[in-house]
C-alpha cells in the first residue's frame, strides 16, 4: 500500500510523509485514535493519498498502545466516542500519549 502510495504521489512529500506516519501509528494506536487525533478534513486528506477507503479497512479499531493516548482514555467506555469525533463535546482531542 505505502510502496503505491509513494510511487501514485504527486504533490507536497510532507503530505505524503504524514499520511504514510498516520499509517505506521494507526498499525500500534488503531483507527479510534487517529480519528481523535486528527481532524476529518485530514484523515481524509490521508486516506485520499494512501488510496484507501476508511482506516477502518486496514487498521484495527484499537491497538496494543491505545491505552497510551490521553483522548482515547477520557472517551474509552463511554458513549462520547463520535460526539468528539464530530466535534460535538470539545477539549478531548489530544495528541498526548503517556508512557
Amino acid at each position: 500500500m505505502i510502496d503505491r502510495a509513494v510511487d501514485q504521489f504527486n504533490g507536497n512529500l510532507d503530505e505524503l510523509e504524514s499520511a504514510v506516519g498516520m499509517l505506521m501509528i494507526g498499525r500500534q494506536y488503531g483507527w479510534r485514535v487517529l480519528l481523535l487525533i486528527h481532524s476529518p478534513t485530514t484523515v481524509r486528506k490521508y486516506t485520499r493519498i494512501l488510496g484507501i477507503k476508511q482506516l477502518r479497512d486496514v487498521l484495527p479499531e484499537t491497538g496494543v498502545l491505545s491505552h497510551r493516548s490521553a483522548a482515547w482514555r477520557l472517551v474509552d467506555g463511554t458513549q462520547n466516542f463520535w460526539k468528539v469525533v464530530r466535534g460535538q463535546i470539545a477539549g478531548v482531542r489530544s495528541t498526548k500519549a503517556d508512557r
